[in-house]
Order: structure tokens, then sequence, then C-alpha cells
């Protein structure tokens, strides 16, 4: 999708190579934080076991990052009890919906209520299996925060759960797929 840039998550080293190269080339190489910046991002990811890592992008914004994952849950979540849990002085707002692939979704926009930044939350539920997929976005800056927002939406929409479970919870089903962050 134009504007998203998914980074391969191989290792945590490759990865923050991977992303550095792509900070770079929409920031430049002067910026001293970017390489810290990108070894973080990429050892989270790791850490927490993403299924994606990437650059959301525009011309009018700073870089933002989409990181997501599916997560097994209990049983399946209701959006409403979702948002009912959500709150805080930093919660701008919170959205339920449906994607445009009809699954549940709660949208949480996080602006710190001092210093600079916005954080995007949406959390996709899948009302036929005990799970959710949970995708944030960041922008360090917040500048061009409505654009990229809107990328990042435009792709999320798209999420589709296939198969039976999560691969960090289950074996890949006989003639299944494991879920996939979303459509490419």
């Amino acid at each position: 999708m134009p504007g998203v840039t998914p980074v391969a998550l191989s290792t945590p080293e490759r990865t923050a190579a991977d992303l550095l190269a792509v900070l770079r080339r929409l920031k430049g190489t002067r910026d001293p934080g970017l390489e810290v910046s990108a070894t973080q991002a990429a050892e989270l990811a790791h850490q927490h076991g993403a299924g994606l890592l990437a650059v959301v992008e525009h011309r009018d914004a700073d870089p933002a990052l989409l990181v997501a994952g599916v997560v097994a849950v209990d049983r399946p979540t209701d959006p409403g009890e979702l948002g009912f849990h959500l709150d805080g002085p930093a919660i701008r707002e919170v959205t339920r919906g449906e994607t445009a692939t009809g699954y549940p979704v709660v949208i949480v926009e996080r602006i710190p209520v001092t210093g600079p930044g916005a954080q995007l939350q949406v959390v996709v539920t899948d009302p036929d299996h005990p799970r959710i997929a949970v995708f944030t976005l960041h922008s360090p800056s917040g500048r061009g925060w409505l654009e990229v927002a809107g990328i990042a939406g435009r792709f999320v929409s798209g999420v589709e759960f296939s198969g039976y479970g999560t691969r960090s919870v289950s074996a890949r089903p006989p003639g299944g797929t494991s879920g996939r962050s979303a459509r490419r």
C-alpha cells in the first residue's frame, strides 16, 4: 500500500538495519537519533512478537511507526467491552466501528498532555475465535498526524483473520493458515 513500508522481522539486528535505511531515506542521514530509535523499535517488535513493523509516511508529515500483532485472548472479545476499559488523561478519543472486511474494531487516539507526539491504537476483534489484532501507530513528533493516521487507517481497514488461533499460541491447523495482520 502506498505510504506503508513494511520492514522484515528476521532478526532484531537485521530489522534495525532495514528500519534505519527506510528512516534515513525519509529523514536524511543527519539525524543522530535515528539509529537509536531504529534499534529500540526493532528490539521491542521482536520482544513482543510483532507480526508487522512498518514505516508510515506522507509528504506533509514526519514518519510514524506501525507495529502490529495477533494476540490470543480468553474468549472472543466484544468491542464495547474493550472501549469500557479505556480511560486516562492522554486519551483523546475512543471510537467503535467496523473494518472494511466486516470485523469489529475499537480505535483509541492518545495525544500526550504535555510534549509532542501522538499514538493511535486499533484493536480488531475476531468474533469467531479468541484473538485480537492490535495495531499501534506512533509518531514521535506528531507533525502531520492526521495524514499518517489516515494512511494507517486505510491499511488497517483491510485486516483479515484466517485459520484457527494465532501463531504464538497454536500450531498451524491442518489445511489452514495462521492469522495475518493485514492484506498486502
